[in-house]
């Protein structure tokens, strides 16, 4: 990562190396060789980190940490002590240095320290505007988030709003679906209207078709009175279909047929009922793979993809994660009556470092959750659920140091095919978008790995 350096240091040609070899690896260097001069430059100019030697004439690297600490909190500041000088270099830390390096110093080492100080400090920087931020967001319904993905879903979301035209929103689990659905009705002249949803996973065939379709007196068994169903209830507002991936194939012409025609048939009616609705239906499912597999209609999911609509994962939203976070923290802590007011800089990395294979969902599952068990302000790391305590981002292995282990370019394509599949749970769209295939390579390449016996 790059970033802005103030390098201090009263060795002239200490300074010069230095600053040589980290503009090399991409760092904007200013230097000084008087140390008196650094908290005047400090307060006229933006700086990431402050990295100055410990041991100078005039004002030591101990007390020049002091005054940046006491004037710019949230500057971190990385010491370089001689080697055996422990103890000095524990005192920096304790005056708040956010680091030390020994000399002589190992430049890979030296980059690694600033690095993860730029990253601090941008992080300490997003913490402190967070709760303001959240309040002057850019939120459309329930919807919070200023990413470009998301500006992207905004975008679509209000040109399609006024519409009837049927939408298909397409996302993971937990990505908030249903809050498109809902964010689409309230911007469109039927928000006056009932907006009425549906887990099309939830119920049984025959449950389903009369709890869309509903159903005549006597129909069957249990249908003591005649039942209006939800494409009935939902007339002159919008029906929300979540995971329609999962509408039984039985079903699915009954289905195309009522919204080809705006008409339907009651379970054991004589009578055909008309009915005005904007349609929403919403998949975590690659439902083109299905239609090539023969388990959804073709026909049907052309109906449905008149407008389709990609909603990102957590993992591809960047700072959201923490825009999300604070949100969820203000909103646990009022419910809770409890004075939380927002996270550290050590829990905001772990939130920026996760995952989020349950997306928004889980986000606010792990606020909810941590705003309950703390007894500070501000979460910390401890307050977190131990599985995000724990998380080390993980990578695709091709092979260990062992030469004899080394493969083929096949064999790893076969991995990175396999590992993207995984992390998408077999969306095949999105996996083909990930890997840079169309849909069809990417087809012939499981189709192949499926055949070496995979």
């Amino acid at each position: 990562m790059s970033g802005r350096v103030l390098l201090i240091d009263d060795d002239p040609s200490m300074v010069e190396m230095l600053q040589n070899r980290l503009t090399r690896r991409g760092f904007t260097v200013t230097t000084l060789t008087d140390p008196n001069a650094a908290l005047p430059l400090l307060l006229e100019q933006p700086f990431d980190v402050v990295l100055t030697d410990l041991n100078m004439q005039g004002l030591s690297g101990t007390e020049l940490c002091e005054r940046v600490v006491a004037n710019l909190p949230e500057l971190p500041v990385v010491v370089v002590t001689a080697f055996g000088s422990m103890e000095t270099a524990v005192a920096a830390i304790r005056a708040g240095a956010y680091d030390f390096i020994t000399k002589p110093v190992d430049m890979d080492a030296l980059a690694l320290t600033l690095a993860r100080a730029v990253q601090h400090h941008h992080l300490k920087g997003e913490v402190v505007r967070l709760k303001k931020v959240v309040t002057e967001s850019q939120r459309l319904g329930g919807l919070l988030g200023s990413s470009p993905p998301m500006r992207k879903v905004y975008d679509l979301l209000t040109r399609v709003a006024d519409s009837d035209a049927t939408v298909l929103v397409n996302g993971e689990s937990g990505t908030g679906k249903e809050l498109v659905a809902r964010a689409l009705h309230e911007r469109s002249r039927r928000a006056s209207g009932p907006f009425v949803a549906v887990n099309c996973a939830a119920m049984p065939e025959a449950l389903l078709e009369s709890e869309l379709f509903g159903h005549a007196k006597g129909a069957f068994t249990d249908a003591k009175a005649a039942r209006s169903g939800l494409f009935v209830q939902a007339n002159g507002g919008t029906l929300f279909l979540d995971e329609v991936g999962e509408m039984p194939l039985g079903l699915q012409p009954k289905l195309l047929r009522a919204l080809q025609e705006r008409v339907m048939r009651p379970v054991g009616g004589d009578h055909e009922v008309s009915f005005d609705v904007r349609l929403v239906a919403a998949t975590n499912r690659d439902l083109e793979g299905m239609v090539e597999e023969n388990r959804f209609r073709e026909d049907l999911y052309y109906r449905l993809n008149v407008v389709q609509m990609e909603l990102p994962p957590l993992r591809s939203r960047g700072g959201d994660i923490l825009l999300l976070a604070q949100h969820f923290i203000e909103h646990f802590s009022a419910r809770a009556n409890k004075r939380v007011t927002g996270l550290n800089e050590a829990v905001a990395e772990r939130l920026m470092s996760y995952s989020w294979p349950g997306n928004v969902r889980e986000l606010r599952n792990c606020i909810e959750r941590a705003v309950a068990v703390t007894v500070t302000e501000r979460l910390t790391v401890e307050d977190l659920p131990e599985k995000i305590r724990a998380y080390r981002a993980s990578h695709v292995v091709v092979a260990s140091g062992d030469p004899s282990e080394l493969t083929t370019l096949e064999e790893v394509e076969r991995r990175y095919i396999l590992r993207v599949m995984e992390e998408v749970k077999g969306n095949k769209s999105l996996a083909a978008q990930i890997l840079g295939l169309d849909r069809k390579t990417l087809y012939r390449k499981l189709d192949r790995i499926k055949g070496s016996g995979e």
